[in-house]
């Protein structure tokens, strides 16, 4: 037993465990034989709870019995002691606790390096059987080793792990009826390498950490970076303090110490060192850091001033000037001295509290000197009083003798010779000006491979006159700094072993910089390069000896080498060098370092737009870190007065059209630009052709032929939308002397009053009219579209050249504007014509149809001679020449020394100006030249000549009453009746009569005695001369009067006599035509041809007094403009052939268009060319931006800015001029000799709507205007439910249903509604890691779904004692534990078994199973369980990605006790992604109990989508949502006119406040959408950075769910809105009138359901919530009886219970809810319903549904038979019939306006 017992014992130091074992565990007392007697004073020496037995010789082997032989029995410590073997041969009594332990032993290292040797250790504590024994021993990384047989009791084995991480070590031993195990765990890290990354904050500014500066009083943070390492800790110390400390897993990760304001106060200020150290277990030394930490204060009270003996002058020749500062020293100073005629800088450092300093050089005149002063975290300025400087005048004697840099800046730096004479003015002061650029300018050109900075520097005069630097006969250096980071290869040669090196030469055109160190100075040497081979002293690439000559030896030991002296070779170089010694010396001891550098100095070459080297070379002084250029010129971007362009080389036409294939950007664009002109111009010649329609004047079909007062009438339509008319439009003019006939405006040849037309008509009067005083339109609302915008009208009168303007500007329409069909405009005034809105809307609108080049194109007047064809053309021209400058003067460089000119918000430089200026020139003249000739060139056809042969047609129009015979074959008594009663109303309108005028006061013409119209003629006759003949003395002897006005009124009298001279002139001959026999009394012909007669004899007296000796030749009125007479009666002579360029220019403008268009496309091809690639795209990028924005923006700007101008300075009405406007002749009637002279007139068309039948036509709009807007709601409507349906199942994938179902069916089968603790471990290393650890490696269950990152197992627990225990029960429980509640949750850190940390100031791995972590650690969130809601946070145990590894993780736990009486519960959670259905699946499976030891099984799987499909499902249903959002804010346009309108009575309809619940859903909906994104993103971003670690995807699933629902209910409440689209139903809309009716009732009686519904739930869920699973909540119970109500109840486990109580319970809510209330609910909707079917009136919208219907049907020929009679005017034959006779009457009900 003492042998077993020393086996017994630890071995090792390091971590050993047991595994599991197939037999039972023991650990309890063993009793052998009987104790017959115990030795007084023995039993108190027994350790407490052990008990005395005697140990019989004959049962010693019991211990290995009792231990299967594979156990070693191990005696409590204290026994051993007391009392040495515990089973003497003598035989004493004892008491024995004993252990098993397992006989074999694992022994491993705790924590190990990755990469290094891991000594994995197993020795047996008792002799292996004498069977097979198989041991296997699995690292727990994947490999697997197997143990041979063992021959000694120990065996050891080295494995190498290669990544970090927490592994179970397990050793396997089995055998026949043996199975023996071993576990341990091990950790592995990385080793610390050394630090990446360290920087240093403070005061909101960063620092490197070599000058780390803090703040005094604030915070300082360190922020560092390793390399590699793992679990490091990391320390900041000040010698021996600890200022600060940290630990993390990662140390690749950034980590910040902080340092609080009290340490840094301690320190003080001052610069102080500190300390970085980086540790963890497996680096051996410590990696540290050493840093500088300057403590600085903010800078107050500075001061200065000069120091000087004389207050009134300075004799020295510096300025002396004295600073102090109160606190924040050191700083910086910055003196910016400042003279009369030149200024000087210089810095210097404050280091004390005060100082003083000298400044120079001296300074003539006037001084003033500004003092900053600057450190890290503060700057302050002061400015000393000016003063002056006495002495000499001063002249700057060299270009600058120190260095010229950008302060405060890692910049380059101009180092300047002596100043040649002849270079810089000897009086006057330089301006230096310096620019430093960190990348190329010049990138687009692909030459001189430039890398790291570009500088500039530039010299001008005190006027900006650049100053020319070049031709230098002493170099100027300049230091470039090279790239950060670049990698330096240095060779370190044995002068006296070998001598050879390889370099490698990467460019060309490169110098090669040998930078060589010696370890001997002298030490000469021979060097020699080769160029892939070594060399020789006949064969080699360049050859030198060293040293060179130099004041240094970094100048001695330099060679230099350019791409000359290499050849132009690239590639490997060999180097060798060979020592220079004297006789009998074979080697020497010495070393040489080679540093190779590569570096090249290059300037940029203006005149050739490249990169040059000319004048250029590299210095000796080139390091890694800076190159030294040494230039004999400054190059600089000088400017003149013209900038020079961009250069190309048309002679270099073939080799850039070679390089097309490469770069065929800009000609393919000009080449497509060429072929889109043709197809516009295409477009252009038939829009002429259509205008030139347009431009006539039409000679109106119902004007009198014997007419002679002609007007022209010039009828403008609107802009405005449905400006145009498709109605018949009726005018009369009205003037002081009497009204015009109502003349029909119409054209059978062409379209008119279309939207935005001018339309001109020649309307004629028997006479004039006077001064015209107003108009009156209508129209009778037929056709298509009859409303109207009439815009301005204008009427000229022919014979005096008179105009009057009409300023109408409304609508003539019965559903828009003053809903007015018929409207009298009166004539405008000056001052209305010269109103600002009048003006601005003419300027502009002529402007942008005529004055715009662009807008013209589609919008031309018709009458201008600058055609559509000539407007694309010149635009086309205009826009090459654009291209062309804009591409001329592209990427032109700019002067840094260039002033720039500043305008308020507007900043240019000249040479910007000059741009500008220069592109003007080149572009405009010749556009504005083609522009000119093709507006002012006349057209052919209206030459001189052609209008005089044309001059007689136009007196055809009007026939003369001499030609009348011919015409006049069939006359008749009513035709002449109805010619003598039209004379008779034209004198009634010139004179106020009773007598009849009109045929509905005459009569019919059968019934009507042509004596007696003769008669009335004859009166109204005489009444008008004697009426003139009364007032004509007043005029002639009133002394008031002008002779003019005399003369006007003969004038007018005259003409109507004339006139009606002509008239009975014609009614003679048509009498004399017709004779007795026509007549049906022959007395009565005779009769009317002798008052004919006498009326014509009593004119003829009247125009013989006139002077109009023969009355029967018309006058000779004029036809158009050009036509008119003046006042003397001479004829004008004008438009014809006088202004305007020959017709023969228009030949001269198509060839510049033509040059300069070809001309333009071919140079902006070859800069296309000549640019490259990727210049030519930025160009046509920047150049179709900058088009668009001038033709979209600008110009528009400018047209409105010169109408506003124009409108409020200039105030000029622009007239149009029509004098060469053809006329349109209407010839259908000459020549036709049967037909009467006299125009037949139709009242259904010459006289407005009747007021009755307006109104009718007003019903029938507004009920089309309803029907249309109730069809356009039904199929928006149908839309938005289509695109809402497709964004709800474009979001849900239906696979997720089967998805989820696979994998809870997988995790949950066979699983127990109620499990204990055995039963978790048995579930969780059976069901669960069989399932997460599929077939396929990576892959779950059958392999089709991958897990994606680790699962991970999470518990919650209680504190120990978290509850009371009865007082009388203490005895008996010892310990209570509670249900879960998050304040007993169990949040504290323990060692494995639960057991209590011992130091609490140890770093504790955040992978510890036994730490808890919190939902922030976790990146989780609370969780609601079946019982309660869980925190986020908990005890975590990570499982391996291999099921091997997961395996011995759970064994590990679940021997270590992870799971205990304290645990509440227990989450498994993971994520997979299945690519079949493309979707993620968030897994929670939850094991919960609530204290009383049973573990209830629960799963919630959430399925998302986080990879969009590309297919092209995922296009369509992007399009949707797209589409889906449009009708969002559509509806939110509606509802907001609708609040708007309705205010607060809106709030009071439940369909508003379900229209605006939808809008608000959307919203919310959309942004829950964007969060799912952002959420998606970030989780996936995180599982890519650490897929060895869990990916938690819960809260993404939760913005998804989220959304889900949202989408739902939005769906929900979108299909409940169509009940307000059935209204149209009848039926629909009484059961919702019914429903109003009865609300009150009903509302009473659901509040009475709610209450008994509560009532018998809370009753049941008393009853048989402790036994009846269907009661066991109050929800479940309230579903429960729901579920009654319909039907679905399980009587048996009620009744199974308590028959009597179930029966009296459940009949009562039978009888009293099923029989009662709810029949008694629907007897009130049915007596609702059936006062609504006695008392229901029709709705309005029945009438609408009609109509629709009709129109419908009408639209697919579908006839359409409605019920109601009403019936809207057949609009469409009002043409034909007048509006007056029409017999569809509507029924006169209230019609709702309001149509949205």
């Amino acid at each position: 037993m003492a042998g077993m017992a020393n086996a017994g014992a630890p071995t090792s130091t390091t971590s050993s465990s047991s595994s599991a074992w197939s037999g039972p565990r023991h650990s309890k007392q063993s009793w052998w034989g009987s104790a017959p007697a115990i030795k007084p004073g023995m039993r108190d020496r027994f350790p407490a709870g052990a008990t005395p037995f005697a140990c019989l010789e004959e049962h010693t082997g019991a211990f290995t019995t009792r231990c299967n032989n594979r156990k070693v029995c191990h005696l409590i410590a204290n026994v051993v002691d007391l009392f040495g073997e515990p089973c003497p041969q003598l035989g004493s009594y004892l008491s024995v606790d004993y252990h098993c332990k397992d006989g074999l032993t694992l022994s491993v290292s705790t924590v190990a390096a990755v990469f290094d040797d891991v000594n994995v250790k197993v020795k047996w504590l008792l002799y292996p059987p004498e069977e097979s024994l198989r041991c296997k021993l699995s690292t727990g990384d994947g490999h697997v080793i197997d143990l041979p047989t063992p021959e000694r009791l120990e065996s050891t084995k080295v494995h190498k792990y290669t990544y970090t991480g927490t592994f179970v070590v397990e050793v396997e031993c089995t055998s026949k009826g043996i199975h023996i195990t071993a576990q341990s765990v091990i950790t592995i890290q990385e080793p610390i390498t050394v630090f990446g990354f360290v920087r240093c904050y403070a005061g909101k500014q960063s620092f490197h950490a070599t000058d780390c500066k803090a703040l005094y009083g604030e915070p300082f943070q360190i922020q560092m970076v390793l390399k590699a390492g793992t679990n490091v800790t990391y320390r900041m110390q000040s010698d021996n303090m600890l200022l600060s400390h940290s630990f993390v897993v990662r140390g690749n990760v950034p980590e910040n110490i902080t340092v609080s304001p009290e340490i840094i106060q301690q320190h003080g200020l001052g610069c102080h060192r500190l300390t970085l150290y980086a540790s963890n277990m497996v680096t051996s030394s410590e990696v540290s850091m050493d840093m500088q930490m300057c403590v600085l204060e903010k800078m107050t009270g500075l001061q200065a001033s000069v120091l000087t003996e004389d207050e009134h002058c300075l004799d020295s020749k510096d300025v002396t000037v004295a600073v102090t500062l109160e606190q924040g020293t050191p700083v910086l100073l910055r003196f910016d001295v400042t003279g009369d005629y030149s200024s000087y800088s210089e810095t210097n450092i404050l280091n004390t509290g005060s100082d003083i300093f000298h400044i120079g050089p001296s300074i003539q005149g006037s001084v003033q000197v500004k003092i900053r002063a600057w450190n890290a975290f503060s700057s302050l300025e002061v400015e000393v009083d000016t003063f002056a400087f006495c002495g000499q005048e001063s002249t700057l004697g060299s270009l600058h003798t120190e260095s010229i840099s950008i302060p405060n800046s890692y910049g380059p730096t101009f180092y300047f010779p002596t100043r040649p004479s002849n270079i810089l003015p000897s009086d006057e002061p330089v301006d230096v000006r310096m620019l430093s650029i960190d990348k190329n300018p010049f990138a687009w050109h692909e030459g001189g491979n430039i890398s790291g900075v570009t500088a500039a520097l530039s010299l001008t005069t005190t006027t900006g006159t650049s100053i020319a630097v070049e031709n230098l006969s002493e170099n100027i250096k300049i230091m470039l700094p090279r790239p950060v980071g670049e990698q330096v290869n240095t060779s370190f040669l044995d002068l006296g072993n070998f001598s050879t090196t390889i370099i490698e030469v990467a460019s060309a055109d490169s110098t090669l910089v040998l930078k060589m160190v010696p370890s001997n100075d002298p030490l000469p040497f021979k060097i020699l390069l080769g160029y892939m081979d070594f060399p020789t002293e006949t064969n080699n690439v360049a050859m030198t000896e060293m040293p060179h000559d130099g004041a240094t030896q970094e100048e001695r030991y330099t060679w230099l080498l350019d791409p000359k002296d290499l050849k132009g070779n690239t590639g490997v170089h060999y180097l060798v060098v060979r020592p220079i010694v004297g006789p009998g010396i074979k080697s020497i001891n010495a070393t040489l370092s080679i540093t190779p550098i590569s570096a090249a100095c290059r300037f940029w070459d203006k005149s050739k737009l490249d990169w040059s080297t000319n004048g250029c070379k590299v210095g000796v002084h080139s390091t890694h870190l800076v190159t030294e250029c040494l230039c004999n010129h400054l190059t600089f971007f000088g400017s003149s007065f013209f900038v020079t362009p961009n250069l190309v080389d048309p002679s270099r036409t073939a080799e850039l059209f070679a390089t097309f294939a490469e770069n065929p950007l800009v000609v393919c664009f000009v080449a497509s630009l060429f072929g889109a002109y043709l197809f516009v111009v295409l477009w252009a010649r038939r829009k002429d052709i259509k205008d030139t329609v347009k431009v006539k004047v039409t000679v109106l079909d119902d004007n009198d032929p014997m007419d002679e007062y002609r007007y022209l009438l010039s009828v403008s339509t609107g802009h405005r939308r449905g400006a145009a008319t498709s109605s018949k439009v009726t005018i009369t003019l009205m003037g002081s002397e009497g009204s015009s006939e109502p003349h029909h405006l119409t054209d059978s040849k062409k379209c008119v009053f279309e939207r935005g037309a001018v339309d001109l008509f020649l309307l004629t009067t028997p006479f004039p009219l006077g001064d015209l005083q107003s108009i009156r339109l209508w129209h009778n609302n037929s056709g298509s579209h009859p409303s109207w915008y009439v815009g301005n009208v204008m009427l000229q009168d022919l014979q005096k050249e008179q105009k009057c303007h009409f300023l109408c500007n409304s609508w003539l329409a019965i559903d828009i504007g003053g809903c007015s069909l018929d409207q009298v405009f009166p004539v405008s005034t000056e001052v209305d014509l010269k109103r600002f809105s009048n003006l601005f809307f003419m300027k502009t609108s002529k402007d942008f149809s005529d004055g715009h080049l662009w807008y013209s194109v589609i919008n031309r007047p018709p009458s201008s001679n600058f055609t559509c064809v000539q407007r694309v053309s010149c635009c086309f021209t205009l826009l090459l020449c654009t291209m062309l400058t804009s591409v001329m003067f592209y990427g032109i460089p700019t002067d840094p020394s260039e002033q720039t000119m500043d305008m308020g918000l507007f900043e240019f430089t000249w040479q910007q100006f000059m741009i500008g200026v220069q592109s003007s020139l080149i572009m405009f003249p010749v556009n504005i030249l083609i522009v000119s000739i093709f507006r002012n060139t006349r057209p052919r056809e209206t030459s001189c000549c052609k209008c005089k042969t044309e001059e007689p047609d136009a007196e055809q129009t009007f026939v003369s009453p001499s030609n009348t015979n011919n015409m006049s074959a069939n006359v008749t008594l009513d035709n002449v009746i109805m010619d003598i009663k039209r004379i008779a109303q034209s004198l009634s309108k010139t004179m106020k009569s009773n007598i009849p005028c009109t045929e509905s006061e005459f009569g019919p013409a059968q019934q009507v005695d042509i004596n007696a119209v003769l008669s009335t003629v004859e009166h109204f006759i005489t009444m008008n001369n004697k009426a003139s003949d009364t007032a004509q003395p007043e005029l002639e002897y009133s002394p008031t009067m002008h002779p003019g006005s005399t003369l006007e009124g003969i004038q007018k009298k005259s003409n109507k006599n004339q006139y009606l001279y002509r008239q009975l002139c014609h009614i003679h001959k048509q009498l004399s035509q017709l004779g007795p026999s026509d007549f049906p009394d022959p007395h009565s012909y005779s009769r009317a041809l002798q008052q004919v007669h006498g009326m014509k004899v009593f004119l003829e007296d009247q125009l013989s007094t006139s002077g109009f000796n023969n009355p029967e030749e018309p006058n000779q009125r004029k036809l158009s403009p050009e036509d008119s007479t003046d006042g003397d009666g001479n004829r004008k002579k004008r438009g014809c052939c006088n202004g305007g360029l020959p017709w023969w220019f228009i030949f001269v403008g198509w060839a510049l268009m033509i040059a300069s268009s070809f001309v333009s496309g071919y140079f902006t091809m070859l800069y296309g060319l000549k640019f490259g690639k990727e210049r030519s795209a930025s160009w046509l990028v920047s150049m179709i931006v900058s088009f668009f924005q001038s033709i979209l923006v600008i110009q528009p700007l400018k047209v409105i800015f010169l109408a506003i101008f124009f409108a409020l300075v200039i105030k000029k009405v622009d007239e149009e001029d029509f004098q060469n406007v053809a006329f349109e002749r209407n010839d259908k009637n000459l020549g036709d000799c049967k037909e009467p002279l006299t125009v037949r007139r139709d009242n259904s068309l010459y006289l407005p709507p009747a007021a009755a039948d307006i109104e009718k036509m007003k019903r029938y709009k507004i009920m089309e205007q309803k029907a249309f807007a109730l069809l356009k709601e039904i199929l928006t409507y149908m839309g938005f439910m289509w695109m809402l349906l497709l964004v709800a199942y474009g979001e849900k994938d239906p696979n997720a249903f089967f998805l989820k179902r696979h994998i809870r069916d997988s995790f949950s089968q066979g699983t127990k509604d109620s499990m204990s603790p055995g039963d978790v471990f048995t579930w969780a290393n059976t069901l669960l890691l069989k399932n997460l650890f599929g077939v396929y490696p990576g892959f779950i269950t059958d392999g089709n779904s991958k897990l994606v990152g680790n699962a991970r197992l999470r518990q919650l627990r209680v504190q120990k004692n978290s509850c009371q225990i009865a007082g009388y029960m203490q005895q008996f429980v010892p310990d209570c534990h509670a249900p879960y509640s998050w304040d007993l949750e169990d949040m504290g850190f323990y060692d494995p078994g639960w057991n209590h940390l011992v130091k609490e100031n140890v770093s504790r791995s955040t992978f510890s199973p036994w730490t808890y972590q919190t939902e922030t650690q976790l990146r989780a969130h609370p969780f609601w369980g079946k019982m309660v809601l869980y925190r986020g946070g908990g005890f975590v145990a990570e499982i391996s990605p291999d099921s091997q590894n997961a395996s011995r993780t759970l064994e590990y736990l679940f021997r270590n006790t992870w799971l205990d009486a304290y645990t509440r519960a227990i989450f498994v959670e993971f994520t997979v992604y299945n690519a079949n259905v493309n979707l993620f699946c968030i897994v929670t499976l939850l094991l919960e109990t609530t204290a009383v030891g049973a573990f209830q099984f629960y799963s919630e799987l959430q399925s998302v989508r986080l990879y969009q499909s590309t297919g092209g499902l995922h296009i369509f249903v992007l399009a949707a949502e797209i589409i889906y959002l449009l009708f969002i804010l559509y509806y939110m346009f509606l509802q907001a006119k609708l609040m708007k309108q309705q205010r607060c009575a809106y709030f009071r309809s439940m369909w508003n406040l379900l229209e605006l619940s939808i809008i608000l859903l959307s919203w919310s909906t959309l942004a829950i959408y964007i969060n799912r994104t952002l959420l998606g993103n970030r989780d996936i971003t995180y599982y890519q950075n650490h897929k060895d670690q869990f990916a938690n995807f819960y809260e993404t699933a939760s913005a998804d769910s989220l959304l889900q629902y949202m989408i739902a209910f939005l769906v929900l409440l979108s299909t409940f809105k169509l009940w307000h689209l059935l209204r149209l139903n009848a039926k629909i809309n009484m059961l919702t009138a019914a429903l109003q009716r009865s609300w009150s009732d009903v509302s009473g009686l659901l509040l009475v359901i709610v209450v008994m519904f509560v009532a018998y739930s809370i009753s049941s869920n008393v009853i048989y919530g402790w036994k009846v699973s269907s009661y066991k909540t109050l929800t479940d119970a309230l579903l429960t009886l729901i579920s009654l109500q319909i039907g679905i109840f399980n009587y048996n486990e009620v009744l199974d219970n308590t028959p009597l109580l179930g029966g009296i319970l459940f009949g009562s809510c039978i009888l009293f809810m099923t029989f009662v209330v709810l029949n008694l609910l629907l007897s009130v909707i049915l007596v609702a319903f059936h006062q609504e079917q006695i008392y229901h009136k029709p709705s309005d919208e029945e009438e609408i549904v009609d109509l629709m219907l009709k129109k419908i049907c009408s639209l697919f020929g579908i006839p359409y038979e409605n019920t109601n009679e009403t019936t809207g005017p057949d609009l469409n034959k009002a043409d034909e019939s007048t509006i007056n006779n029409s017999k569809n009457i509507l029924n006169n009900s209230s019609i709702d306006v309001n149509v949205f």
